[in-house]
């Protein structure tokens, strides 16, 4: 991906390319429908900064978001600069205490999708009845609903159930997933919603055919041998150019 260093906003050139990146990855969210109005996050840390995250404004579209309208917070929700928009601290609560406590959530999206709200609102969560849900078998947490996520002692739990795995499932309300990069957060994502899509639609034909304990160990084994330190990059850029031909106002 063709990345604009030159800066909007007073920042570094790598806090410039993370704002450029989380851009196009809300304008790739918005374009596939996995956003709801104004609300719902994606947020990752500022490169080099141990206490800098970005976030996206209040009040605007995902497919309004742009690098320069991104908001630079702290680890409590405060502004850092003098972005004009407001915070949904609301949002934020939950995906401070990830950023905070977990190595591995650098980059983080929280979403309402019916399909992943609906897996979450079932009583046996993501089953492993397909291809994409396989490769999340026994590597999702689940919490149960507490309420809109406002409470910072709920963050306790929350890290308690998440355990290391990148993704928690909110019962009654919907996914967290995390990566270590921008990259693999797409990829992990785009591989749950498709998981949730199709267990929604096997269900309502019957029930789903499960896939065997030791089926599931070779799908994960030949996965693990496909990933890199780059996981999802090729996605993330492939999808970059795609929204880019549609509208290249993200990277302002």
């Amino acid at each position: 991906m063709a990345t604009q260093l030159k800066p909007r906003v007073q920042c570094s050139e790598a806090e410039w390319k993370a704002r450029q990146e989380l851009a196009a990855c809300y304008r790739i969210f918005a374009h596939l429908g996995w956003y709801e109005s104004i609300y719902n996050h994606i947020t990752v840390r500022v490169p080099g900064e141990d206490d800098a995250f970005l976030i996206n404004p209040y009040g605007l579209l995902w497919e309004e978001v742009t690098a320069s309208s991104l908001i630079k917070i702290d680890g409590e929700g405060n502004k850092v600069g003098d972005n004009p928009y407001p915070v949904n601290l609301a949002g934020f609560t939950q995906h401070s205490v990830f950023h905070k406590s977990l190595d591995h959530a650098h980059a983080i999206v929280h979403t309402h999708t019916p399909d992943t709200m609906a897996v979450c609102s079932s009583k046996g969560g993501l089953r492993q009845s397909n291809f994409y849900s396989c490769f999340f078998a026994g590597e999702v947490g689940y919490h149960d609903f507490e309420g809109v996520t406002v409470r910072s002692e709920e963050g306790v739990r929350l890290i308690e159930n998440v355990g290391q795995n990148k993704v928690l499932l909110l019962r009654n309300h919907g996914p967290v997933v995390m990566g270590s990069t921008i990259y693999e957060m797409f990829l992990l994502y785009y591989m749950l919603q498709r998981a949730c899509e199709v267990q929604v639609k096997t269900s309502a034909m019957g029930d789903p055919l499960e896939v065997s304990d030791e089926v599931i160990a070779v799908h994960q084994r030949d996965r693990d041998n496909q990933l890199t330190d780059e996981f999802g990059k090729l996605d993330f850029e492939a999808w970059t150019r795609k929204i880019d031909r549609i509208d290249s106002s993200w990277r302002d």
